[in-house]
């Protein structure tokens, strides 16, 4: 591409923001990309993001995506109103912290913005924010990234208006009515990839729960533990690996993917018994040779004694000792749970009582207006209310 033609701008961003980018819309804009190519879908493929703006730092925490509108001459464009509901019911949903929307995103080549995405981004700034970022996901980078330490096939830029063949100086002595040359440029921002905890665990479930979970065949701790049970643990990994392989023909792929979760889930217990295992043995040879004076070097170590008295002082958050108080906070918010489900059941059967009885007094008022109908045809000088009309005698 011609640079001259090119949106991206040639000067560096001086506005100094830095993005902070959370897994949870990379997940997003993955899973939006993916089911869109799955299932074949034409048109582009663009979202909303929604995060906040701390001064110089904008985080950018969740993503939607957006149907989109053709217009007159071709251009790309939201639905307004659907969007604005859609804006309203995440901030709706996340209210502590407050989120805003701060940008959007879209597929794009590596080289940068293209003119179709104009349209949506002038959208955005005009309506709902004027210093909106873009996020451009660059597929065709997806087959070049082989090693896993690659950069992340996007790039997050700003808006801003540039000459498009003069300078800042320029534009300042632009004669009066003279076509403005400004235009819409990008510039490149920075960004890292911040994370909390709970998007921490529910990264570690998707990739633990994915078909593709590495199975770790000979775990860390297994070598630590002593005797017979680290043989039998060893043979019965191998057993077990060799079950797999054998059972593991004509499978389809749902029960490949349960196989692989269960055997990790698996080596995971077997690695958690090897370290109970192990540190079972060393208080116990601590506590063993602790009276013995003559022993010339115990293993004896005062940060691994205190790592296992927190460990064993937290094990009653997890089992409490008050067994019947647990038991009985248990019924109780079984039973809440339980009155709740009643009374949605009791209101949905009031709705349908309702319901009923308004239909059945449409039918009883539908019947009398036939048979009111029905007199009046057999007797034409009935009056309006049914009696007999004036100057008319039997």
């Amino acid at each position: 591409m011609d640079p001259s033609q090119s949106l991206v701008s040639q000067k560096s961003s001086d506005s100094d923001l830095h993005i902070q980018l959370h897994p949870l819309v990379l997940l997003t804009i993955s899973d939006h990309i993916t089911r869109h190519a799955a299932r074949q879908q034409q048109g582009p493929v663009l979202g909303a993001l929604l995060g906040q703006q701390n001064g110089r730092v904008i985080t950018v925490e969740h993503a939607f995506e957006c149907p989109t509108t053709a217009g007159p001459n071709g251009e790309v464009s939201l639905p307004n109103s659907w969007f604005e509901e859609r804006v309203k019911q995440f901030k709706d949903v996340h209210k502590e912290p407050p989120l805003d929307l701060v940008g959007w995103w879209s597929t794009a080549p590596a080289t940068g913005p293209e003119p179709s995405h104009l349209s949506v981004h002038r959208q955005l700034l005009q309506d709902y924010n004027e210093s909106a970022i873009f996020l451009a996901f660059h597929p065709s980078q997806l087959q070049a990234s082989e090693s896993h330490n690659a950069k992340l096939p996007l790039t997050i830029y700003e808006s801003v208006i540039e000459g498009e063949n003069a300078n800042d100086a320029s534009k300042e002595m632009q004669i009066d009515g003279e076509e403005s040359a400004l235009k819409l440029r990008f510039r490149e921002l920075r960004y890292s990839v911040e994370t909390g905890e709970s998007e921490m665990i529910g990264v570690n479930t998707i990739v633990q729960g994915s078909g593709t979970a590495a199975v770790d065949t000979h775990p860390s701790g297994a070598n630590a533990s002593t005797g017979n049970n680290s043989q039998s643990a060893k043979q019965g990994t191998l057993a077990g690996e060799q079950g797999a392989e054998q059972s593991n023909t004509g499978l389809t792929q749902e029960e490949e993917e349960l196989l692989a979760n269960l055997t990790t889930r698996l080596n995971a217990i077997r690695t958690l018994e090897s370290r109970i295992g192990l540190i079972k043995s060393y208080v116990a040879k601590v506590s063993a040779e602790s009276g013995n004076a003559d022993s010339a070097s115990l293993p004896w170590s005062h940060p691994l004694l205190r790592d296992i008295s927190s460990l064993l002082s937290h094990l009653s958050l997890l089992s409490p000792s008050e067994q019947s108080s647990f038991a009985t906070e248990v019924v109780s918010q079984n039973n809440d749970v339980l009155l709740a489900s009643l009374l949605g059941k009791m209101g949905e059967s009031v709705k349908t009582m309702r319901e009923l009885g308004r239909k059945s007094a449409i039918v009883q008022s539908q019947r009398k207006a036939e048979a009111h109908a029905q007199r009046r045809q057999r007797y034409p000088d009935f009056g309006p209310s049914g009696g007999v009309a004036s100057g008319f005698y039997p």
